[in-house]
């Protein structure tokens, strides 16, 4: 466990480091209750605050740009943001093909701004030949400079063989995909479920988002479809493959679907070495969690610093044109950096209770917002980033 320090509140802690490797865990323990609790820190040398945001260099390791894009990166280069715009198989998108053009036309428009995942389709999967196809799919994309490619939740909540089984991402037809992905060290990112919240009824779930999100999509409400895979049986047969391929480079994004506990997301980077998770759509959750109990969130992020990848979710397309959409997309990056860089009081709309930020030290923040995702998708992005 790597956890950072806070300040000359610990100027003997060096000292005593070396006597016993027990002493630095309680250390951080004392230490991380306190700035979680809304202590004030005496070196603000270790900490950002709320101003810090424009100026740090960030990574938003999950967006989805389609179109032009040109007003979003204006405001991502005010923001001081890069991108990771992913394509998805995913029916209210424009198609893969247009998805892809549009990424790789963001990325020679912003170089070193702009990175991309691709997608391939899952449509006509009962083929013979369909792992060919997509395997074609892959090899165009990374030759346009893809970086990763993304499975959608479909596979598992959709995805039907004509006999009408769901079919699950362990199945036998994408191994071609996979051992081919885990060979070349490709990073397969995969939205596999949904949030626990989408196998209950509306009044047991713990965020308004999610309410509103699975009124909108009935579909892909399972808790009306008791006939439709289990949240366990969806990632059992994730975790399958992945036992399968220990070597593949996994990005679990939105938190590896296990959002609503961090010691659950803690068991799944544990027993998988490989993979990293994202914050994607599911931040709301370790604010729900951190109004009950600040100091579990904060020594999750801590232990797992090297693991974890800020991203966003936002999805903006040729009709997010007035100026609302792009304040949002501000008023959005700011607050999520509030709760993880300050440890001022905060209220979402998702959420009755108040809570405060995390105050994580900026080595971990800079790691979170982008030295974890440079690493992960190396190459994505040039070394030398542009002036604002």
């Amino acid at each position: 466990m790597s956890c950072a320090s806070g300040g000359s509140r610990f100027g003997w802690y060096e000292s005593l480091r070396a006597l016993t490797p027990v002493l630095p865990v309680l250390l951080a323990f004392c230490g991380a209750s306190a700035i979680a609790a809304g202590a004030p820190s005496d070196d603000t040398a270790h900490y950002y605050v709320r101003e810090d945001f424009r100026r740090v260099e960030k990574i938003d390791a999950h967006v989805h740009i389609h179109g032009d894009g040109a007003q979003f990166m204006a405001q991502a280069i005010r923001d001081h943001f890069r991108i990771l715009t992913i394509n998805v198989d995913y029916p209210d998108f424009p198609s893969l093909s247009e998805q892809q053009r549009a990424a790789i036309s963001l990325r020679q428009r912003y170089p070193g701004r702009v990175a991309f995942a691709a997608a391939f389709s899952v449509q006509h999967f009962e083929a013979p030949d369909w792992s060919e196809g997509a395997l074609h799919q892959i090899d165009a994309a990374v030759q346009a400079g893809a970086v990763g490619i993304k499975i959608w939740k479909n596979i598992g909540m959709a995805l039907q063989d004509p006999d009408g089984r769901y079919v699950m991402i362990d199945d036998r037809r994408f191994e071609p995909i996979i051992a081919d992905l885990e060979r070349r060290h490709l990073v397969l990112l995969a939205h596999q479920a949904e949030p626990l919240n989408c196998w209950l009824p509306y009044d047991q779930m713990t965020v308004r988002s999610d309410r509103q999100y699975f009124r909108e999509h009935p579909q892909y409400y399972m808790y009306r479809h008791p006939e439709m895979p289990s949240h366990d049986a969806i990632l059992a047969a994730r975790d399958r493959m992945l036992s399968d391929h220990p070597a593949l480079r996994f990005d679990a994004v939105h938190l590896a679907s296990l959002e609503w506990d961090v010691d659950r997301v803690a068991q799944f980077l544990d027993r998988f070495p490989q993979a990293n998770v994202d914050l994607a759509a599911r931040l709301v959750h370790l604010e729900y969690q951190a109004a009950r109990n600040p100091h579990k969130v904060r020594q999750f992020l801590l232990r797992y610093q090297d693991r974890v990848l800020y991203g966003s979710d936002d999805a903006y397309g040729p009709a997010d044109t007035d100026a609302r959409a792009l304040a949002d997309v501000h008023a959005a990056w700011l607050e999520d950096w509030r709760f993880l860089a300050t440890s001022e009081p905060m209220h979402s709309a998702d959420l009755a209770q108040r809570f405060r930020g995390l105050h994580l030290p900026r080595a971990v923040i800079d790691k979170i917002y982008r030295r974890n995702a440079e690493s992960m998708f190396a190459g994505g992005w040039n070394a030398t980033v542009l002036p604002m």
